[in-house]
């Protein structure tokens, strides 16, 4: 997990270097990036790179390009520690879009735990001056469609292969970044940035598998939590490489957010 965390966070750090790109420049790199993983692996292990429930796995190649988008604009706007901790907002989302899709049941104590975080938010944004109000906006709804994904990958559950799943979302990120590049085209890469572009797709990538072998360790319950390290890293990252400052009660706020969803998950896991 913390090998995960450590590799997207080095993507969210290209990410923001990388900000004089536009977002649709940076999707499409992102995804042509991971292709190079994900294809060669369905092909070695014989899998249909179709899959088995394609509306589904379009819905979700959809919603994922989405959520990365306007996760990329808000970083335009955001300092890049504030914009991860609030895209950390999907599993809220994610909970309230299964009450009503998928008739998922959540507790009290659990809605207490979602008030926190969203307190949390709101402190952040009230005591952050440099928090941009269209930056918070970008985020909140790249949230929005992050949850989207938890739902629908939990309806598509082991029907379809991991690898299929991202496989879609990276083909649909890379034709929709590609086309929509095209028309937003802000800088071509020069030198050393065409590496760098393309390695947003491969820490996505080790983030993503490094992350999925540690869910599969069967001990998740006591190393779900190191996945929020990543917000840690990327805020401290930024104040070094980026000259990000962070005010005592952004901090307070960003500290309410991951407490509120790491009691989530715990409460869940039990």
């Amino acid at each position: 997990m913390l090998m995960s965390t450590v590799s997207f966070t080095v993507m969210n750090l290209l990410v923001k270097y990388l900000v004089g790109f536009s977002a649709y420049q940076l999707v499409f790199f992102r995804s042509i990036g991971t292709l190079f993983f994900t294809m060669p692996f369905l092909i070695h292990h014989k899998i249909s790179i179709l899959g088995n429930q394609k509306k589904l796995l379009v819905l979700r190649g959809l919603a994922g390009v989405t959520s990365m988008g306007l996760f990329f604009m808000s970083v335009e706007y955001l300092k890049i520690g504030s914009a991860v901790s609030l895209r950390y907002l999907s599993p809220i989302f994610a909970t309230i879009l299964a009450v009503i899709f998928l008739r998922e049941k959540v507790k009290n104590i659990q809605w207490l735990f979602f008030l926190l975080a969203f307190t949390g938010v709101l402190i952040i944004k009230g005591f952050d001056t440099e928090i941009s109000s269209f930056g918070l906006l970008l985020i909140v709804f790249s949230a929005l469609f992050s949850g989207f994904v938890y739902v629908l990958i939990n309806k598509i559950g082991l029907r379809d292969h991991p690898v299929v799943i991202v496989n879609y979302f990276m083909w649909i990120a890379t034709v929709l970044g590609g086309v929509l590049s095209v028309f937003n085209w802000k800088k071509t890469p020069e030198g050393m940035e065409w590496a760098l572009l393309l390695s947003l797709g491969i820490f996505g990538y080790f983030g993503q598998l490094f992350m999925t072998k540690a869910f599969q360790s069967q001990v998740t319950n006591k190393v779900v939590s190191l996945k929020y390290m990543e917000v840690i890293f990327t805020m401290i990252a930024g104040i070094f490489l980026f000259g990000d400052k962070y005010p005592l009660l952004s901090v307070l706020g960003t500290l309410m957010v991951i407490t509120g969803l790491i009691l989530n998950m715990f409460y869940k896991s039990k």
